[in-house]
This record gives C-alpha cells, sequence and structure tokens, in this order.
C-alpha cells in the first residue's frame, strides 16, 4: 500500500492552524521572516506535537512586507545566518512544546530561487545545520543536499498550475492557482505517485476544506496518509 505526506503551511497569521492540524501530516511553521510571531510559532507547536504532526522550518527572505514572494539577491552570509536566526528560534519553542523540528523548507521566492541557485542553496543549506529537506524534483538545493548526505523529501503541489519546465507557474500568469477542492484532490492523487508529500497551502482560501478534502481522496485511492518524516535516510 502506498503511502504520501500531506504538508500544509502553518503559523502565517492568516491560516487556520487548528483546522489544518486536524488535517496535516506535517506542518511548515512560519519562523518570523516573511510572517509569524513566536506566539503563532508556539501555538502551531504545542498543537502539532499534541496531534502528532511533524514540525518543519519554513525559512524565508526577511520580507513580511510582501510576504517573502519577492526574490531578494541576499548575499550568502547574510542568508546563511538569517536561516540559522529562523531555524534557531523556532527550535527553541519546539522544543519548549516537547517537539522537534525535524525538516526544512524555503518559503516563497526563496523556494523557487534555491531551486536553480546553487549560492542560495548553499547558504541555505549552511545556516540550517543537518536537517532533512523538502523541495521540488529537479531542485539544486535537494541535489546540494545529497551531495552533502542529507535526506530530502520531494514534494507536488495540486493546488499551483505547472509550466512546462515542471516548475511552478508564476502566480500572476492564468492557471497558476487551482481553487476547486474537488480539482486539487483529484491533482493530489496524481502527484502522489511521483512525489513523497503534496502541499496544500495555508493561505488559500479554503485551506482546511481543500486539504480536508485532499486527505479523503489520497485515503479513497488506498494511500497511507502519515508523515513522511518518520525516517529521515
Amino acid at each position: 500500500m502506498g503511502r504520501v505526506d500531506l504538508n500544509a503551511d502553518l503559523g502565517e497569521e492568516v491560516t487556520d492552524d487548528a483546522g489544518l492540524l486536524a488535517v496535516v501530516t506535517s506542518a511548515n511553521v512560519a519562523c518570523g521572516f516573511h510572517a509569524g510571531t513566536p506566539a503563532t510559532m508556539q501555538a502551531v507547536c504545542t498543537g502539532a506535537v499534541r496531534r502528532g504532526v511533524t514540525l518543519g522550518a519554513q525559512v524565508s527572505y526577511d520580507d513580511r512586507a510582501r510576504f517573502g514572494r519577492v526574490e531578494l539577491d541576499v548575499p550568502a552570509e547574510v542568508l546563511r545566518e538569517q536561516v540559522a536566526e529562523q531555524v534557531g528560534v523556532l527550535s527553541a519553542i519546539a522544543a519548549a512544546e516537547g517537539g522537534e523540528v525535524a525538516y526544512l523548507k524555503p518559503h516563497g521566492a526563496l523556494y523557487h530561487r534555491v531551486a536553480r541557485d546553487e549560492g542560495q542553496a548553499a547558504a541555505v543549506l549552511d545556516g540550517s545545520g543537518e536537517l532533512p529537506v523538502m523541495g521540488m524534483p529537479g531542485s539544486v538545493l535537494l541535489s546540494m543536499a545529497h551531495a552533502r548526505g542529507r535526506a530530502s523529501r520531494l514534494e507536488g503541489f495540486p493546488d499551483r498550475g505547472y509550466g512546462t519546465d515542471g516548475r511552478l507557474l508564476p502566480r500572476d500568469q492564468a492557471g497558476a492557482l487551482v481553487t476547486d477542492p474537488e480539482q486539487v484532490a483529484a491533482r493530489a492523487v496524481e502527484l502522489a505517485a511521483s512525489v513523497d508529500s503534496v502541499c496544500v497551502h495555508g493561505d488559500s482560501p479554503g485551506a482546511v476544506r481543500t486539504a480536508a478534502a485532499v486527505r479523503r481522496a489520497l485515503e479513497a485511492a488506498g494511500l497511507v496518509v502519515v508523515t513522511c518524516w518518520s525516517s529521515t535516510t
């Protein structure tokens, strides 16, 4: 029987974190640079520990005004320290709540940048210790992580459109956003054949309803929805 993880972005101050924690198996927690506060991080960590949801650090550019969705040319040494700061803050909060940060996932523009930019990818890896990494198939970040002996997991986005190059369409292009829950759910089942985890964006309208539809569809297809981080080898 196949297995797949279901992840979502939490702690972004615009999401129904409690609702999502009841559905997902992994939580990408905003670490304060694009969204999130110590209070939201603590609340998500508390809920995740209680429900057995795996915690991940969702690191980003330092750009709350634009929600971390605009690429910035940050010097490698600065980005490395920014990533280390974000991981450190969330790790301390998670530990205080009886949990731990199990993986790293960049957010927004940084996610896309490290998929193709070796310098920025190296800075993210350097700043995140030995944490396993989540990213898209073909990502430079994942290739570099593998070369360093770090575990990684492949991710797909059923609520986003893909271009012919296999990358996500920019949000301002037609077809970039898939909003119908049943359509997202059907796409999730298709993606599950080629990735370890499917992501539902927590800041999308109706995110909890969509995530629930995705989980139902995955289970109806005979898949076990479970964290992909129980083993990080």
